[in-house]
């Protein structure tokens, strides 16, 4: 095995792959990168896996020997970083160790062998459904925010991805609140619901942008993601990266139940300005009861908070409101997080009463449901 490299286009593969190796392995060798070299190709595959979430990627070199080893991943990658010159020259002797070169830097660096390496699961096109990494990657920012952290209700923790009668949906929730976005999909004749793991949404959110297109390929407990790699915008990623996650196995809660039929109250508000707002009236909210209050009157939105230790803040947004005095109290970072993710330059709330949830809705098919909290 030999080949020589750009140093950039090493560090961009590397990096690509290496936020999918943990710290609690069950294997010494899961802390490594396969390295696959391709003398016929000219390309270098590199592979990660935990065993739950796997990785691959390509990129060009100049392949003089094809051959495969696995080293460690983040000290491999901290060396790559740091190499004097442009250029790296990488070459296998024996089984294990691996001389890299670059100007006047030389290192020898133990790996283990490749054939011990877990292999990726290749997922088969039976259910595929392609969308736009734009699109999708606006899906998850609108909702990914929501899924729980407590380990002890792990079917939350994740994305509850439903598809079905040409659309597909993405739904979160952490039982205090819920959000969900729904896109179209013509093609997606078919119906399918898994639950994908919070770690695998961060991993796809973060390699999203690099290509117009992804194919999201399901099986009946693994998922994986096709991502397109375009010509520029890749550090050197010469292929389509392959994302393989298992999902998470239970039954999601009925989400359709937490959605209210119907609501009693419904403003429209600019985004933007109610999100400066419950920030600014936030930094005086009790740290032990967490909340601002929204009170609609007359023409008039007073968004108010206050403690015993900070004071109180208060401030009022003009809206077209025409009804009876009601007012509801939230935790405000709940309010937050969708508002500050969103890219509508409005949205709707409403909700039934008091003691109901919040309902933030936008024009298109975005809602995030809102559990209130009792007004003392």
């Amino acid at each position: 095995m030999k080949f020589a490299i750009e140093r950039d286009a090493l560090a961009a593969g590397l990096q690509q792959v290496m936020n999918i190796v943990g710290t609690k392995l069950t294997m010494p060798i899961l802390s490594n990168v396969l390295i696959e070299a391709a003398a016929d190709r000219n390309q270098i595959v590199f592979s990660t896996t935990n065993l739950d979430l796997g990785m691959r990627c390509a990129v060009t070199a100049q392949v003089v020997q094809s051959g495969s080893i696995t080293l460690p991943v983040k000290k491999f990658a901290s060396i790559v970083k740091v190499l004097p010159g442009q250029e790296v020259h990488f070459e296998l002797e024996g089984e294990v160790l691996v001389r890299l070169s670059s100007g006047s830097s030389h290192f020898k660096i133990l790996g283990l062998a490749a054939d011990d390496f877990p292999k990726l699961p290749q997922l088969s096109a039976d259910q595929k459904i392609e969308v736009n990494q734009k699109q999708l990657a606006h899906m998850l920012k609108s909702i990914s925010y929501a899924q729980s952290r407590d380990e002890n209700r792990y079917i939350l923790n994740g994305v509850y991805f439903l598809a079905e009668d040409n659309s597909i949906h993405f739904i979160a929730t952490d039982g205090r609140r819920l959000a969900l976005v729904s896109q179209e999909t013509p093609g997606c004749n078919f119906q399918k619901n898994v639950i994908v793991p919070a770690k695998t949404i961060a991993e796809l959110e973060r390699t999203l942008g690099i290509g117009e297109g992804v194919q999201i390929l399901m099986a009946d407990k693994q998922i994986a993601f096709l991502v397109d790699v375009e010509s520029g915008h890749s550090g050197g990623i010469c292929e389509n990266i392959y994302i393989v996650s298992k999902i998470i196995e239970g039954k999601y809660p009925n989400y359709k139940q937490v959605i209210p039929s119907s609501s009693d109250y419904r403003v429209r508000l600019d985004r933007e300005q109610l999100l400066s707002v419950v920030q600014r009236v936030a930094l005086v909210a009790d740290e032990k009861n967490y909340s601002v209050r929204l009170k609609l009157s007359d023409h008039l939105l007073e968004v108010s908070a206050k403690s015993s230790v900070y004071g109180e803040a208060r401030e009022n947004l003009p809206i077209i409101y025409g009804e009876e005095c009601v007012e509801i109290a939230f935790n405000p970072q709940f309010l937050v997080d969708p508002l500050k993710v969103l890219a509508n330059e409005e949205v709707f709330f409403e909700f039934k009463n008091e003691l109901s949830p919040g309902i933030i809705k936008t024009n298109d098919t975005f809602l995030c449901v809102i559990m209130p909290l009792r007004i003392s």
